[in-house]
């Protein structure tokens, strides 16, 4: 009766060693589900169940691939050594995930949509939402190794510092589980609760129940890769010795006796370096001998060493079978002691001594760890605040550290006393930096002076009957089923301007200006042509000269540039203008301006009026062109203005975002949506004003129409929960309309 696994078959398709494995679960497509796997060959291969070649290759990393996880909807998110991650579906990648300074040892996806984490070894993990990322979370103290999904809101975390730690996604640790001696390289959770394995360097798989280690298995191999817990609550490892080893809590499913009998023959004849610290401190010198196995153990996975015939052998206690069992045999450790072996491990932090303190006879007894280097009243007085004791036993504490130590104290001990109440990094108040105290009022006050953005001009004008203006909102009930909002066809413009206003406010400024920045009397004469061609639509066409002196307008200091911005703004429309500024000679300085504009620390009115502009260049192939080149850099500049209050900025950003949605629907470039999805995403997250929503609506209906790759990313970052407040919506109806038809795609 064979009660083990048999091989299927074997799959190849990695060209260096395979780092990682992850099942992609079935869908209507691949109803038996896929395999990947990450490869030191930087590439990650898809392979069906019953083909030993890769059904496609995913390459992009620069670097191993060393985590895999997936997700809903056919996602696949990838951790590398490059220190990047990156999410894909089907066979390309959607987006790349950038923050982490050391490699990513650890993915996860975790049930709520849209949301990621990553473990690295730059001892930080980081929770992203759409793509961005929204939280990082110390307290490790070496490189994370391992993650595992407790729940929508919590996850444990395990590293190189022998701990494991318990989070809430808020970014609160919970609590912190010690007991490994080593490195901790894997986590795994069991089905529907709480309770969890590890297993690391430290020859040992862990069970740990209601946040105790319940039982240690040690194996006859050094480093224990990984573990798993597969559905029926037994516990896969695959450890240094190429060996996989299935454990088990049913008796229907445990081993023959001559299996077991070999696996405990096997684990009696490892040889354990002392130096590991794997069994604590070892002097041979002062071990019991055989008779030291007659008395029971107190506690499964007790460890004991004996010395027989000069030779130190390693037993662990089994509860179940009553009796001690041969773990190995130790080597090299004739009389190591602590002091020539160098530090004892605690709490996976390395000490010159771990104590062991009862402060009553029926209570339990604390570890208090010590360097020689630190003051011992310090120690004592944090030993007691950290276990909740009695501050009476300072004292007495204190005293049993100098005479442990044999006053090995190398400190004076009245300057290194800090006071523990007022460490460093305490909380000062009023010490956060509070930027976002008074919304921000728009610069320009006074009556009848030229505002750039002001309520008058707001909305762009698209003709009559649309949704965009607001003017003459259609109310007829049969309108109701058709689909009037996506997918747009045409770009948004901002089209509203007052030409005498703009010129005489240019006029004044120019009064301001720095001699060799001065327009002169032409120069004024030039710009009020552009805009009168501009804005009546005359015949006449600006000249490459006369667009040479607008240049010289724009260049002006920020705090005086808006009216030439706005002529700018309104110019770029023209086809002359916008083959001019974003052809491929001149197009670099032109960018390169507005970004500078986009600066969130710089003046409202300009990052108003630059993503304004920005929206304008889609209006002709050669703007098209250039914003769809420049994507990435307008993006990512573009968001940052999101956190601000003035809600003309949000619709020109909503507006800017709905262009692109345009474009991109066009030419169905998987990468642009994916970063477009993250960006109204985030920017709904914190927009109120309902213009911009219901533009950000329109851009989303508009990326996902026709195309099911770009619905199923939309679903995998939880866009369909964002939005579906906004069903509700009673006025304007074009929000809740147009929502309702973007659910219905979803």
């Amino acid at each position: 009766l064979n009660r083990g696994f048999t091989e299927m078959h074997c799959m190849s398709g990695h060209s260096n060693f395979v780092s990682c494995v992850c099942i992609i679960p079935p869908s209507d497509l691949y109803p038996r589900g896929l395999i990947a796997t990450g490869g030191n060959d930087h590439n990650i291969c898809i392979f069906t169940v019953d083909n030993p070649a890769p059904l496609y290759v995913l390459k992009g990393h620069k670097n191993t691939v060393c985590s895999l996880s997936s997700g809903k909807f056919g996602t696949l998110l990838s951790g590398s050594w490059d220190t990047t991650a990156k999410v894909w579906l089907n066979d390309r990648c959607m987006m790349t995930l950038q923050g982490h300074t050391a490699a990513i040892w650890a993915v996860k996806i975790l049930p709520e949509q849209g949301l990621m984490l990553t473990g690295s070894a730059d001892k930080t993990i980081k929770l992203w939402k759409a793509g961005r990322c929204e939280r990082t979370f110390t307290g490790h103290e070496d490189c994370v190794r391992g993650l595992a999904i407790l729940s929508e809101m919590e996850f444990l975390s395990c590293a190189n510092d022998a701990s494991v730690r318990r989070w809430h996604i808020s970014g609160e640790c919970l609590q912190v589980y010690y007991g490994h001696t080593n490195y901790i390289y894997s986590i795994s959770v069991f089905p529907q609760c709480k309770d969890f394995v590890t297993t690391g360097e430290d020859r040992s798989l862990r069970i740990w129940k209601q946040g105790e280690c319940a039982q240690t298995i040690r194996l006859p191999a050094q480093s224990v890769w990984c573990c798993c817990v597969l559905d029926n609550g037994d516990i896969v490892v695959g450890a240094s010795d190429g060996i996989i080893r299935v454990f088990t809590e049913s008796l229907e499913r445990t081993a023959s006796a001559e299996e077991i009998q070999a696996f405990e023959n096997e684990l009696s004849q490892a040889s354990i370096d002392p130096k590991t610290g794997d069994l604590g401190d070892i002097n041979a010198d002062d071990l019991p001998g055989r008779e030291h196995l007659k008395e029971h153990g107190t506690r499964d996975g007790q460890t004991r060493l004996i010395k027989d015939n000069g030779k130190v052998e390693a037993y662990q206690w089994s509860v179940s079978e009553g009796r001690w069992i041969k773990i190995g045999d130790v080597v090299g450790s004739s009389g190591a002691t602590q002091q020539t072996s160098g530090k004892v491990l605690f709490e996976g932090k390395e000490y010159d001594y771990v104590f062991t303190i009862d402060v009553n006879e029926s209570g339990p007894s604390y570890k208090l760890p010590y360097n020689i280097a630190e003051d011992p009243w310090l120690t004592a007085y944090n030993f007691l605040q950290k276990n909740d004791l009695n501050p009476m036993f300072l004292d007495q504490v204190a005293k049993f550290i100098m005479d442990n130590t044999k006053g090995q104290t190398l400190v004076n001990t009245s300057t290194q006393f800090s006071d523990p109440f007022t460490g460093a990094g305490r909380y000062v108040p009023g010490s956060s930096s509070g930027s976002n105290t008074v919304p921000a009022a728009d610069p320009f006050t006074g009556a009848g002076r030229y505002v750039p953005g002001s309520v008058s001009n707001a909305v762009a004008s698209v003709g009559e009957a649309d949704p965009y203006t607001g003017m003459g909102a259609y109310q007829s009930a049969a309108a109701k089923t058709e689909n009037i909002y996506f997918p747009k066809k045409e770009a948004v413009t901002f089209d509203q301007a007052n030409p005498t206003q703009i010129l005489g406010k240019l006029k004044e400024l120019n009064g301001s200006a720095s001699e060799e920045q001065k327009l002169t009397e032409d120069d004024l004469i030039i710009l009020e042509k552009i805009l009168f061609a501009i804005c009546n639509t005359s015949a006449e066409t600006p000249t490459a000269q006369q667009l040479q002196t607008l240049w010289k307008a724009v260049n002006w200091p920020e705090d005086i540039v808006f009216p030439a911005l706005d002529i700018l703004r309104l110019s770029v429309r023209h086809p002359t203008v916008n083959e001019n500024f974003c052809s491929e000679k001149d197009h670099v300085q032109f960018i390169l301006l507005l970004l500078k504009f986009l600066n969130p620390k710089g003046k409202q009115a300009n990052q108003l009026l630059a993503l304004r502009a920005l929206c304008n260049c889609f209006v002709s192939q050669a703007g098209q062109k250039l914003m769809m080149q420049q994507r990435d850099e307008i993006m990512t500049q573009a968001i940052e203005l999101k956190s601000g209050s003035n809600k003309n900025i949000h619709i020109a950003l909503a507006t800017l975002t709905l262009n692109y949605a345009v474009c991109l629907h066009k030419v169905n470039n998987i990468e642009g949506k994916a970063q477009c999805l993250s960006v109204i995403s985030t920017v709904m997250e914190v927009v109120q004003d309902l213009e911009a929503i219901f533009r950000l609506l329109v851009a989303l209906g508009t990326l996902i129409s026709d195309d099911t790759n770009a619905v199923q990313l939309a679903k995998s970052l939880g866009v369909d929960s964002q939005i579906k407040k906004y069903a509700s919506v009673s006025e304007p109806t074009k929000v809740n309309e147009c929502c309702r038809f973007v659910l219905n795609l979803l």
